[in-house]
């Protein structure tokens, strides 16, 4: 009786030496999304510099600077202190709001003094658009949301940067003439920053604004015109443009027929111009960034 020898396979080994992935002995930790956070800091930074944010920091930055500058032989007298309504020492109204009297008086305010760390430069550029038909549907508000997303390319916290906000929903604060209301979804916004803003500026002053029929400029306000209020010394220049022009934007021309119709905005340019004459100084960074400005 001849006894069978049993024989075992010899395992089978690859061309290249290789080696079994290392254990993770700790679960990885979850956000608040439920997406995994890495043992490792994740730094992001960008694929390729961007050519307006170039031409601002290597050319306009000192032609602004010289454009702008204001000698001041002798040092600034001190502020005038404003009296406040309340005694900041009264244990009492310590804690309340104290305003002054008479007000900020922010449209009197000067400039700060002209150095090489506060030269006019653009922070953010913020896109808004109503959507009136959202009143009596949200789902009219979809529309507007894919476009301002398609426009800006911003998702919350996209990229893994936590101040990245994407695009919002505009909710209403208060009643006005019956027809809205305290947290009814008005419109979208959306605030760009960083190489996303010049990206959009690029694409607005090369591609949408040459399209525009009958577009001279931004208008500038008259001679007479008073600038020494609350919105002359923000240095925030705003414009809208038609419906039509968002289908002029690439992003959007390319697959037109996605969304059910075009929407007007608002863009607004905000600055770090701040004080008497902030207006003037960020018309004249527009105008180097190839923003076209028209006087009637």
């Amino acid at each position: 009786m001849s006894a069978s020898v049993a024989r075992t396979a010899a395992p089978v080994r690859s061309l290249r030496p290789t080696r079994r992935p290392p254990r993770i002995r700790k679960p990885l930790l979850r956000d608040a999304d439920g997406l995994p956070i890495p043992h490792v800091n994740v730094v992001l930074r960008d694929t390729h510099p961007s050519r307006i944010g170039d031409h601002y920091h290597t050319t306009l930055q000192d032609d602004l600077l010289y454009m702008t500058y204001k000698h001041e032989p002798v040092a600034r007298p001190e502020p005038r202190k404003i009296r406040l309504m309340f005694d900041p020492e009264d244990p009492y109204s310590k804690l309340r709001h104290n305003p002054p009297v008479g007000g900020s008086q922010l449209g009197r305010k000067p400039a700060p003094p002209t150095t090489a760390a506060n030269v006019v430069q653009l922070e953010r550029i913020q896109i808004h658009t109503m959507v009136k038909e959202a009143i009596t549907s949200r789902q009219n508000l979809l529309g507007a949301l894919m476009a301002l997303r398609a426009l800006s390319g911003e998702t919350e916290r996209g990229g893994g940067r936590r101040t990245v906000e994407g695009v919002q929903v505009v909710k209403g604060v208060k009643t006005v003439g019956g027809w809205t209301r305290p947290g009814l979804p008005l419109g979208a916004k959306v605030d760009l920053k960083g190489p996303k803003m010049y990206e959009f500026l690029g694409t607005l002053t090369e591609f949408v604004l040459p399209r525009l029929r009958e577009f001279p400029g931004i208008l500038l306000p008259g001679s007479s015109t008073n600038m020494n209020t609350p919105s002359g010394v923000s240095g925030v220049v705003s414009f809208g443009l038609p419906p039509d022009a968002m289908g002029f934007f690439p992003q959007i021309e390319v697959n037109l027929d996605s969304y059910p119709r075009s929407y007007g905005m608002h863009i607004h340019f905000i600055t770090n111009a701040r004080g008497v004459g902030a207006q003037d100084k960020a018309r004249q960074l527009l105008s180097g960034l190839q923003i076209p400005f028209t006087r009637r």
